[in-house]
């Protein structure tokens, strides 16, 4: 009764700010969810960013002017309900029918520049349309003098941005990594629903109860939607990535094997389920090969972590030598232990950080150092590959130190841009750079598994005396030139998207 007194007077003469606030809240929560959405498809380059914040920006530009030159017709509280609305059914729709589009445009091996842009625009833009809309139409319904346009049109916009604010700290601080994707979607088109009710009327019982039911519709979706995967083990959203965690057949061998991946175009990390704890796939039996280079080794530290797949391997190769893995997400680590089997080791270390920063700063030093970090099958972050990069790596190894790369590229031929550029960068620090081939491929102008290996030592090694252990993983020596075709990779430019863009193009 005293809310009813007190708060609703208040709330009445605040409608339009509301209104603007939730408007705004919600542009920025869809974005940044939709990055997620997109991730698994298109990976999280600068390409993908730069169509998402493109096309939504061009679209609320649109949305402005529409909702500026409809407003000035026939202003009314009921048309600003009805623009609300249909941004909630948009919402609502775009969480039915992301997959399929996505899907669609996964299978048409469109270039990643045209696929970003036609899956935001499919997805995106038209609840950004109608988003857009509903700030110059609520300065039109504030303003009530000319005298007074300038304050409306300020305060409204400034409520809006203040709304954008607060959505995108709710979304990449809280909803992502706590609701998902699609929950989100669902909740925010709940959300849109009830200020259409409440900015045509006032709040009542019949807007709560529809609000209500949409949460509980999002609830028992969520706990029915395992029933129609029956393979898929968890789908998570965390703070840097969506990951599925999925059983199997291996292709290869037709073993039942458990897999996580970040994206549809491959997975991060297997391990076989018939309780044979062997390596699963293939390139990362490569990063045993750190012991051929240097055989005194005692220290290692790997940067990516994943399943930890080889860390795992490594533990049980090698008892009397210690690894240090550099994972950026913690909640991997958390389902690495929980469905992959790591367990707790005293010669195991974690560090939950980013490989650059982590060895910006380390004062520790290693006898090797293996690289397979992607934030997407085929997406190394770009300030790992630079020259500066390679120098701290550099730094950071002992005097006979071997870094081990994979990289996911072709040697020759358009595909091999980005292994080139980083080949020609780790010979501008390294004295011996060599490469192999780490996976099933027909050759140098198929991309595939490369493993770059680097060594600190100027002492020359002779591959033609191999025996033993390591000799089926080094006849794989790529024994051919490497052109010099492209620059070397910087901080300042390195172009690593572009290239991946190149061979997401041919596969």
């Amino acid at each position: 009764m005293y809310i009813k007194i007190y708060i609703m007077p208040i709330v009445r003469k605040y409608k339009l700010e509301i209104v603007a606030f939730i408007g705004g809240a919600v542009v920025m929560i869809l974005e940044l969810v939709g990055s997620r959405i997109l991730a698994p498809y298109l990976g999280t380059s600068i390409i993908v960013w730069t169509s998402l914040i493109g096309i939504i920006l061009a679209s609320l530009s649109l949305g402005y002017f529409w909702g500026g030159t409809l407003a000035d017709k026939n202003p009314s509280y009921k048309t600003l309900s009805f623009i609300v609305l249909i941004s909630g059914v948009l919402v609502g729709l775009t969480s039915l029918v992301k997959n399929p589009v996505l899907n669609i445009v996964q299978n048409s091996n469109l270039d990643i520049r045209l696929g970003s842009v036609i899956t935001t625009l499919i997805l995106f833009s038209p609840a950004s349309i109608t988003l857009g809309m509903i700030s110059p139409y609520a300065i039109r319904l504030k303003t009530r003098s000319v005298s007074k346009s300038g304050q409306s049109a300020g305060s409204i916009y400034a409520i809006s941005t203040l709304g954008s604010i607060v959505g995108t700290f709710l979304a990449g601080f809280v909803l992502i990594a706590t609701l998902g994707s699609t929950k989100i979607l669902y909740i925010l088109a709940a959300t849109l629903l009830i200020t259409s009710i409440f900015s045509y009327q006032e709040f009542g019982g019949k807007s709560l109860k529809i609000y209500l039911l949409v949460i509980f519709i999002i609830i028992a979706a969520d706990y029915f939607d395992p029933l129609f995967k029956p393979t898929l083990v968890l789908d998570k959203d965390t703070l840097y990535n969506r990951v599925w965690i999925y059983e199997s057949k291996d292709s290869d061998t037709d073993r039942p094997i458990l897999s996580l991946m970040t994206d549809v175009k491959g997975r991060q990390s297997s391990m076989f389920l018939d309780g044979d704890d062997s390596l699963a796939i293939e390139y990362t039996k490569y990063f045993r090969l750190f012991k051929y280079f240097n055989p005194t080794a005692k220290r290692l530290l790997m940067i990516g972590g994943g399943a930890y797949s080889y860390p795992k391997d490594f533990l049980k190769q090698n008892p009397d030598l210690s690894i240090d893995v550099v994972e950026l997400d913690p909640q991997i680590t958390l389902l690495a232990k929980k469905y992959f089997n790591l367990i707790d080791n005293p010669r195991l270390t974690i560090y939950h950080q980013d490989g650059r920063i982590f060895i910006n700063k380390t004062k520790e030093r290693y006898d090797a150092v293996m690289v397979d970090a992607y934030h997407s099958s085929l997406a190394m972050p770009y300030h790992l590959t630079t020259k500066e990069a390679a120098e701290k790596i550099y730094n950071v190894l002992n005097k006979n130190g071997v870094i081990m790369m994979n990289i996911i590229s072709s040697i020759n031929g358009e595909y091999g841009k980005f292994l080139r550029a980083e080949y020609i960068t780790y010979r501008s620090v390294f004295p011996q750079v060599y490469l192999f081939f780490a996976s099933s491929q027909n050759g140098p102008l198929e991309p595939g598994n490369i493993m770059l290996v680097a060594l600190k030592s100027p002492e020359n090694v002779d591959f033609l005396k191999v025996r033993g252990e390591y000799e089926s993983l080094l006849k794989n020596l790529w024994m051919g030139s490497v052109a010099v075709d492209v620059p070397i990779l910087t901080d300042d430019f390195a172009p690593v998207e572009q290239y991946v863009a190149e061979i997401l193009g041919g596969v």
